[in-house]
């Protein structure tokens, strides 16, 4: 069953207690219209489209607070499964402690990538992924 705040002072608390900035946002959208606030003074007086108080309070009164949370956008796979991002790390831990001069360009790590597991990469996404290892 969708759980729903019964009262202000429940609100209140709820919303001193939230540390995620969006969800605060929405929990004080939703205590104004508790209050008795139109969607449109709610959606002016929080610097938010009307369509967002909507979709929160709609959201809300119909799946609880659950409804509140954002969900999971799920993006594009990666193309390198958990396993060959470990191997890339230690192929690029290796390769800047055995070079004289330990570095290591985005065109030899890209080339490596396309060589050892047949996925290519644009010269920027080397970069993004040497930064998701630690390296950037």
């Amino acid at each position: 069953m969708a759980e729903h705040i019964p009262d202000t002072a429940d609100f209140m608390k709820l919303i001193r207690r939230e540390k995620n900035a969006r969800m605060k946002l929405k929990l004080l959208a939703l205590l104004h219209f508790h209050e008795g606030k139109s969607r449109y003074q709610i959606a002016d007086y929080l610097k938010v489209s009307r369509t967002s108080v909507n979709k929160w309070v709609t959201s809300y009164l119909t799946h609880g607070l659950d409804g509140l949370k954002d969900k999971k956008h799920s993006g594009r796979p990666a193309s390198l499964t958990a396993i060959q991002m470990q191997q890339l790390s230690r192929y690029i831990k290796l390769k800047t402690t055995s070079k004289t001069n330990g570095l290591l360009h985005g065109s030899e790590i890209q080339a490596y990538i396309t060589q050892r597991f047949g996925v290519t990469y644009e010269i920027s996404n080397i970069y993004r992924i040497l930064d998701k290892l630690g390296y950037a």
